[in-house]
């Protein structure tokens, strides 16, 4: 029998848009479907944007998914753009207006109203603060591997980098390329299963982010309304070390966040990231486990060398009342997987440092799942 249009169009439903995630037919992207008398297919393609960056990857899906049907003997696959309509249309079908349903408060941003959905009373999405109290501690490299290990675990995640002065998320995640915007709706790029927004997408190489209080609140509040995140299962907030606008205005716009806190085993360390958390306690941000970093370095003989000490992250965890999650040991591997974008997890699943990744990621999946959320203003019980 020879195929047909509908069979053509039935064909490339399950096939998506690699950055939205979204059936190619029901994005409106397939705009046209042609069958030769001898076999051959024609295909008319419109991409979100001009040179769209995964349009080789539509085209092998494309191809894969009508090539195998009965009958065809050709796929001639042709692109072209959406308008500027289209892609209004195409964000509000999938984002909304941000402001459209905008009230005040915490829960829903600042004065301006502008709509964070993880505030939300229905969110799913569990905000995830990696927090230290200073620098130097392996935070952003936390944050990197946790994402990675809850990417494999099966859940949908994202990471928002908002140490805006000292950022290094996508260099950690190999995400290096930039955001894609689609009538001012900006779809992060992904790495390893995980997608990210940083500043560092905006900012020249080289050239340093000099901005005040204001400046930092607005560019966070973008990377949480602008963005479509499309509800993933897990935020990650790679936060800034101390304790100052930053974390204010994040406690504002994610009420539901957990903060985890990671320190090393030196008790200098301890004492200042004990600070992050009773900056947590403050703006009623519950405090749900510590992470110590650094914690041995094991030599070429098989011995652990304990070189910032021992004790630290234990002693936090019991003053503050929570779990030590985790251990990570000290490994050449975890800082060059950080400086190349390969994150330890990734490509070495097997090794120590990435077992402790995927355990602690367990713990915070399984184990500290909230029980009961009354309301985005309440803390999570």
């Amino acid at each position: 029998m020879a195929v047909t249009q509908d069979d053509i169009v039935e064909a490339l439903r399950p096939v998506e848009d690699p950055e939205l995630r979204r059936s190619i037919v029901d994005l409106g992207m397939l705009r046209n479907v042609e069958v030769g008398a001898d076999g051959k297919v024609g295909v008319l393609v419109a991409l979100t944007v001009a040179g769209c960056p995964l349009r080789n990857e539509i085209q092998r899906r494309v191809t894969d998914a009508v090539t195998p049907l009965d009958g065809v003997t050709a796929v001639d696959l042709e692109f072209t753009v959406m308008t500027d309509q289209d892609r209004e249309e195409l964000r509000r079908r999938l984002h909304g207006d941000p402001a459209a349903t905008a009230g005040t408060g915490p829960a829903h941003g600042h004065a301006e109203g502008r709509r964070i959905p993880f505030a939300e009373a229905g969110s799913t999405t569990r905000p995830l603060l990696i927090a230290s109290g200073k620098g130097g501690v392996g935070k952003s490299s936390v944050t990197t591997n946790l994402a990675v290990a809850l990417a494999q675990q099966g859940y949908s995640v994202g990471v928002v980098d908002a140490d805006i002065y000292g950022y290094s998320i996508p260099r950690m995640l190999g995400a290096d390329r930039d955001p894609v915007v689609i009538d001012q709706m900006l779809v992060p790029p992904e790495a390893w299963g995980v997608r990210c927004i940083s500043i560092g997408y905006f900012v020249p190489e080289g050239q340093a982010v000099i901005w005040r209080g204001p400046m930092l609140h607005k560019a966070l509040e973008q990377f949480l309304t602008d963005v479509f995140w499309d509800a993933p299962d897990f935020l990650l907030v790679d936060m800034p070390p101390g304790t100052g606008d930053i974390a204010i205005s994040l406690s504002g716009y994610l009420p539901r966040g957990e903060v985890y806190v990671v320190t090393t085993p030196q008790p200098a360390a301890q004492k200042v990231a004990r600070l992050s958390a009773a900056m947590a306690e403050k703006v009623n941000l519950p405090v749900r486990g510590v992470i110590e970093n650094m914690s041995w370095f094991t030599g070429d003989d098989g011995k652990r060398y304990e070189i910032f000490g021992s004790g630290g992250g234990r002693e936090l965890a019991d003053e503050l009342g929570v779990p030590l999650l985790g251990q990570l040991p000290l490994v050449p591997a975890l800082r060059e997987g950080g400086d190349d974008g390969r994150p330890i997890t990734a490509v070495s699943p097997d090794s120590e440092a990435a077992q402790a990744f995927q355990a602690i990621a367990r713990t915070i999946a399984v184990d500290l799942k909230p029980k009961k959320v009354f309301s985005p203003q309440l803390k999570v019980i």
